[in-house]
């Protein structure tokens, strides 16, 4: 988040910025005051409080149909940080309540839970069994600001990029074969596939201490991924 942001945040009070700022404090600053450049940079209110690895989870929905017609629903978690993709959650059909929750718990197995997690304002993160399933792992949720898409852009942007680079590109017979696609893609998005957000880094190596390794390529092959719908240079 910009300096002048947190500034007129902190403004506003003097307790902290997390437990004092709403959603419509953020709304109103933003819709007056931002304007986006030319080099296309955003702004989150959530790199406020994502600032470090597995504090603050990003979760969202969208829907998919296999090559049988069966609609799927998809649940993307992802940490805010590093960009790195938690898990998926896959369920068959039409969700409540009992299904957003089964979706989250399994996208998170063997992961430590998170401190936050930020979700948008759709009704399915308002059932009693969600917020009671939060308060059972001790997660705290954020809302995203209504009416500003640049509060909870980097799920948003993920599953746009799952769908145009993979799943618009193969087919997929039902829920388990939807979710081992998935896996694969989440293993080569973040070992591989490297990020201009994260200055070139993968989501596994961003944030670590450790340098990239550079390594030439030459000689090379092609290593695939995704069985073959992607490749990437290694040295050979």
């Amino acid at each position: 988040m910009p300096a002048w942001v947190v500034g007129r945040l902190q403004s506003k009070s003097r307790t902290p910025l997390v437990l004092r700022s709403t959603k419509d404090v953020v709304r109103r600053i933003l819709a007056k005051h931002y304007h986006a450049d030319s080099s296309g940079g955003g702004v989150s209110w959530l790199t406020a409080i994502g600032h470090a690895k597995d504090s603050l989870w990003s979760i969202d929905l969208f829907r998919c149909e296999s090559i049988l017609l069966q609609s799927y629903w998809v649940m993307v978690v992802i940490d805010v940080f590093t960009r790195r993709i938690i898990g998926f959650g896959v369920a068959r059909g039409d969700v409540d309540g009992v299904a957003v929750c089964w979706m989250f718990n399994h996208a998170l197995v063997k992961h430590p839970l998170p401190k936050y997690v930020s979700t948008d304002n759709d009704p399915l993160f308002r059932f009693h069994r969600w917020l009671s399933n939060l308060r059972i792992l001790g997660v705290e949720e954020i809302k995203s600001v209504l009416f500003v898409p640049q509060s909870h852009p980097f799920v948003e942007r993920l599953i746009g990029t799952l769908r145009r680079e993979y799943l618009d590109h193969l087919f997929f017979w039902n829920g388990p074969d939807l979710e081992h696609k998935l896996l694969a893609y989440r293993d080569y998005y973040n070992q591989h596939r490297c990020h201009a957000g994260l200055s070139g880094e993968t989501p596994n190596g961003y944030g670590t201490e450790k340098a990239a390794s550079r390594a030439t390529i030459e000689p090379h092959e092609w290593l695939g991924h995704c069985h073959g719908m992607f490749h990437l240079p290694v040295a050979g």
